[in-house]
């Protein structure tokens, strides 16, 4: 493989990278400490790239707290799209591809319809507004990237709604989830695999790419298989989100088309709740 340099290393995706990456062997990835290699802190970003001098850029580094958002919009657009547009420059600079992370939330999401790459994006959030700046202050520095939008990431790593129930059902009888708004599951280490394989192909087909698990499903439908798989006989009530408010709007529905990165990689995702199981099996060996 390339050279590989990947920012926000300390992240469930990030962990999910250098676990598939030792797994596999591949010595060529390189995981600075976020400390040394800040994506907001220039003369950082030019020492790091100086010393890996990657092929490829993987920006894992996000500021994902939605709610908290809402109150510290300077510090979300900053980290979203400044530091998004900071990657962009020194790629540029060093002839590196960039590979970014995005979300599904730079969707309204109020048309239940499959959302594909060339539907406009209207956030309803600060940080899916802040995500969508980062996917255009990108587009504007150059033209060798990848953007990844994803959806509902979760994983062994971290804090995500999989763990948040285990939790949760370990210690109540009966939990309240949402059951009006909808979309896919993505395991972290299923779009980690993803990203190699993007970056194995080498074709340069550059631009903007939906990747979550297959299938549909509400936060209930998420939260009852994580109890069924894991035996856990805690009682799921659905609720429409009405019941449960949150600072930031929510999109109703944003599943997404996955055919674009299918048929250009050539690439199989496996079904939401089959990534799930795998989750679930690994979390309860550890």
């Amino acid at each position: 493989m390339s050279k590989v340099l990947v920012f926000g290393a300390s992240g469930q995706l990030g962990t999910c990278l250098k676990s598939l990456a030792l797994k596999q062997g591949l010595d060529d990835i390189i995981f600075p400490e976020e400390n040394t290699a800040n994506i907001l802190d220039l003369d950082g970003l030019a020492l790091a790239f100086g010393k890996a001098q990657p092929a490829y850029v993987i920006n894992c580094a996000a500021y994902t707290a939605v709610d908290k958002a809402e109150d510290e919009f300077e510090l979300a657009r900053r980290v979203n799209r400044d530091g998004a547009a900071n990657l962009a420059r020194m790629c540029k600079i060093h002839g590196a591809t960039l590979i970014h992370i995005s979300t599904d939330f730079v969707f309204e999401g109020n048309t239940p319809k499959l959302l594909s790459e060339t539907d406009p994006a209207n956030p309803i959030s600060v940080y899916g507004l802040t995500k969508l700046e980062g996917e255009q202050a990108i587009a504007a520095e150059m033209q060798e990237f990848y953007v990844l939008r994803t959806s509902w990431l979760y994983s062994e790593h971290g804090n995500n709604f999989v763990k948040t129930m285990l939790n949760l059902g370990s210690t109540r009888n009966e939990l309240k989830v949402i059951a009006d708004q909808v979309g896919t599951p993505t395991y972290a280490m299923d779009l980690a695999q993803a990203i190699f394989h993007i970056i194995h192909a080498d074709q340069q087909a550059y631009g903007i790419y939906h990747f979550s698990n297959e299938g549909v499903t509400s936060w209930y439908d998420f939260a009852k298989a994580i109890f069924d798989i894991s035996g856990l006989s805690t009682r799921v009530l659905p609720i429409p989100g009405t019941e449960y408010p949150t600072k930031a709007a929510r999109p109703a529905f944003s599943v997404m088309d996955k055919a674009k990165i299918k048929n250009t990689f050539n690439l199989e995702i496996p079904y939401w709740r089959d990534s799930l199981e795998i989750c679930l099996k690994n979390l309860a060996s550890n």
